[in-house]
């Protein structure tokens, strides 16, 4: 018999054998495991960016353009909304105004503020090595007191926009030239990062909603050039503040996808995207936006939420508070008025333009500006100016400045309210978190009982499982709140004044209380830019962490755009140094 022959005879022997095996295993009732079908992956498709949607929803500006834009579009975020019934009275959110201006304290706390603000501006030198001679407001007063305007042409006048054809609505910039005298609601849907709903007329959610849509709408088709009904082939990327309203940004999500119409959504923070537009894995992100001053620690991509601070002042309280400078120093245009959309125009133009934080710029200096109104011809002023171009920016410092009093000035994050309609909303997280640590705490007693000497590691295990520390900060000064208040989060300097060592033997209904109060105070201060820094970097886990970010402080929004702001940051950077 050859080889081949062989090998056949083998192999058949082999298959016989194992067509035993498999009749023994039916006879003892074993079954063999069956191999599933293999299923085809499905196809995935391609996300092409110039079919993503980027909006940014700014308090004054609204940013929105798509993915592959270099620039996003910009337009003011205000809406004009006609009257429906003749008659109707006339309605219009602030500019520059708001809540806290016209109390009794209000201008001594400006007068403290601004002691404070030159304190400052004389204790730091100049590059040079020689300090700054002050200049009083009396010295540019008497010049300015005297300013006339000349009339230029009046051919170069600004016009109010057209509405004879009675748009039902109009966005943007026609929006702010509407004439006072036509019958038109002036809408800002957002005001200091979060939704303007408030009682007065168009302050619902449902309005503020439906002035949201109008505006996105308006902008995505005539800038963008997109039909409202092809967004069915476009995602959106919203971006939201680190501190926000969760209630709020389900309805803004449910309006993007139910209403407009985009095929997906994705909600994003901005101090993780500005982290990741700057090319940084971690860094310290200041935010000075136009009302809103917002601070988080970002690490590898992940917000710190105990880092996570809002100050309620931004750039529009540091223009509201140059008018009184130049009031003070004898403002020749003596009929700009605060409740004017025009003048408020003017007033921040005149910011952007001589205000500045280089320390090396002093004494008295000539300007000149142009008013141009729809009533009237354009005018050109004089002015002198000292260092209320200084003293304006430096009130980001030194809040005081501001005269705001009796308003929340610090902002927290506090635990969501719970949601109605997810079953699993945050309250549910937390209540099965607890009934876990509850139950891994009492396998640990019983496991520490059992061994020898059990008496003294239970006693060890008690004190600090999980179960009786939930009334104690999580993370870095996490104060825990139940009911309606939700949970805030603080750094250790207010973790200490807010938890003792005998915080634990006190009744719940008394610490509660207790914690509330320190926290309504803590919230009505208003912290200083440079301090607010110090206080989120402070709330961080790990002292490398905290290392990270004073390494790392990366400063966006429109805010601080002031000459010298980089060089004025790093004097307070000294007291950074880790």
């Amino acid at each position: 018999m050859t080889q081949a022959e062989k090998e056949q005879e083998n192999g058949k022997e082999k298959d016989k054998e194992r067509d035993k095996e498999r009749e023994k295993e039916q006879q003892r009732g074993v079954k063999r495991p069956i191999a599933p079908p293999a299923i085809p992956e499905p196809l995935q498709e391609q996300i092409q960016s110039n079919f993503i949607i980027v909006v940014h929803p700014g308090s004054r500006t609204l940013c929105i353009g798509r993915a592959t834009d270099t620039l996003p579009v910009t337009v003011p975020h205000v809406i004009a909304r006609r009257h429906k019934q003749s008659g109707q009275p006339r309605y219009e959110d602030p500019w520059l105004l708001r809540e806290g201006l016209n109390k009794s304290e209000s201008n001594e706390q400006r007068q403290n503020g601004l002691k404070m603000v030159d304190q400052a501006i004389w204790s730091k030198k100049m590059s040079n090595g020689v300090r700054r001679t002050p200049v009083s407001a009396e010295q540019a007063r008497a010049y300015n007191c005297q300013i006339r305007p000349a009339v230029l042409d009046s051919s170069s006048r600004v016009k109010w926009t057209n509405t004879s054809h009675h748009p039902p609505h109009l966005v943007g910039e026609e929006a702010l030239h509407v004439n006072p005298s036509d019958c038109y609601n002036i809408h800002w849907p957002v005001v200091r990062g979060q939704l303007n709903v408030h009682s007065g007329p168009g302050g619902s959610l449902t309005a503020v909603l439906a002035d949201l849509e109008t505006i996105w709408s308006h902008i995505i088709q005539k800038h963008l050039e997109i039909p409202l009904k092809d967004l069915k082939y476009y995602r959106c990327i919203l971006l939201v503040p680190d501190i926000y309203n969760r209630q709020h940004i389900k309805e803004v999500v449910n309006m993007l996808l139910l209403n407009m119409g985009f095929s997906a959504i994705i909600v994003h923070q901005e101090s993780v995207c500005a982290t990741f537009g700057s090319g940084l894995s971690s860094a310290c992100v200041v935010d000075v936006g136009d009302q809103k001053t917002s601070l988080c620690c970002v690490e590898d991509g992940v917000s710190h939420r105990n880092s996570r601070l809002c100050l309620a002042y931004g750039g529009s309280d540091v223009t509201r508070t140059f008018l009184w400078l130049l009031q003070r120093a004898g403002f020749p245009y003596r009929d700009c008025q605060l409740s004017s959309r025009l003048d408020c125009q003017l007033l921040q133009h005149l910011k952007e333009t001589f205000c500045h934080l280089n320390q090396d710029i002093s004494g008295l200096q000539d300007h000149e500006f142009q008013t141009r109104f729809p009533e009237g011809p354009a005018l050109l002023y004089q002015i002198r100016l000292g260092d209320e171009k200084l003293q304006a920016p430096m009130g980001l410092f030194y809040p005081t400045t501001f005269g705001i009093v009796g308003q929340k000035m610090t902002l927290l994050q506090y635990r969501s309210q719970g949601d109605s309609e997810d079953p699993h909303d945050e309250h549910y997280l937390l209540a099965t978190q607890s009934k876990q640590d509850q139950s891994s705490k009492s396998a640990a007693d019983r496991k520490a009982l059992s061994r020898p000497g059990g008496a003294l590691d239970g006693d060890m295990s008690g004190q600090v499982g999980s179960g009786d520390i939930s009334d104690l900060p999580r993370g870095c000064g996490s104060i825990g709140i139940g009911g309606a208040q939700g949970e805030m989060e603080l750094g250790p300097a207010q973790a200490e004044c807010l938890i003792g060592a005998g915080d634990m033997e006190e009744p719940l209904s008394a610490h509660l209380s207790r914690k509330t109060a320190i926290m309504s105070q803590f919230e009505s201060k208003a912290l200083g830019l440079d301090k607010a820094i110090l206080h989120s970097i402070d709330c961080c886990a790990s002292d490398e962490t905290k290392r990270k970010m004073y390494s790392s402080i990366l400063v966006v929004g429109g805010g601080l755009m002031f000459h010298g702001a980089q060089e004025f940051l790093k004097g307070f950077q000294a007291a950074f140094v880790w």
